[in-house]
């Protein structure tokens, strides 16, 4: 299909296809993010289990997971052909695998600072928030586009109201590195909605890849390398 075609907007799909430099960008990017997830993932989880996290394990498997899914889904729907019947579920599963990947990177850092009302309700409220998205986006994804961007954000940024306790839990490489991980993602919704320009898929999967990493590494340190310090 030329570079230059011009296909019907859904809710699944542009205004134009892929290129096919595109599509081997996107899933290099993709490759990357897996192998990242992965090896640094089995580290996180090993040293939790049998070292430094044991109690904090469910969560931590729980974000592990969640960043899989989410990595896997967005690549397998990116890959998928416009014309294939795959590409509609693929789309559902892509945008709600977001909501449960925010959620599920929150929940260690909850775990971690303890049981209090305050953290419970905003548990509550970061999972209340996440499951309503993925039940839309799973139900009825045509009716939730753009809006879906700033619940994603919305609920991102939800963090910033713990970020007290963050700072008094935390180790200060940690905290930045979870701070410098959310601006990352937030400057690379920028290329998300810049549709008109090449290799912008890539791009924004290319800040999703490199937050993942900065948070993936956030919660390595402050759960197995500042404990076995």
């Amino acid at each position: 299909m030329p570079s230059d075609a011009v296909i019907a907007r859904t809710w699944w799909t542009r205004g134009r296809p892929f290129t096919l430099a595109e599509l081997v960008a996107d899933g290099i990017v993709h490759g990357v993010g897996i192998l990242v997830a992965v090896a640094l993932g089995a580290v996180l989880l090993t040293f939790a289990a049998y070292e430094t996290a044991p109690d904090e394990l469910p969560a931590l498997v729980l974000y592990v997971g969640s960043l899989l899914a989410v990595l896997g889904i967005s690549l397998a729907f990116n890959l998928c052909p416009i014309d294939s019947r795959a590409k509609r579920t693929l789309a559902r599963l892509d945008q709600a695998a977001i909501f449960l990947f925010i959620a599920g990177t929150y929940t260690p850092f909850l775990v971690l600072l303890g049981a209090t009302p305050f953290n419970i309700g905003l548990g509550v409220l970061i999972w209340g928030a996440a499951l309503t998205g993925m039940l839309l986006k799973l139900l009825v994804p045509q009716r939730f586009g753009r809006g879906a961007i700033i619940l994603y954000l919305g609920i991102g940024w939800s963090g910033v109201l713990m970020l007290q306790g963050l700072a008094a839990h935390l180790p200060p490489v940690s905290l930045w590195l979870l701070v410098a991980g959310g601006v990352t993602y937030s400057v690379g919704v920028i290329f998300h909605l810049w549709e008109k320009l090449t290799f912008h898929n890539a791009l924004w999967h290319g800040f999703v890849v490199v937050g993942a990493s900065l948070h993936l590494i956030a919660v390595l340190d402050c759960m197995v390398l500042s404990r076995l310090a």
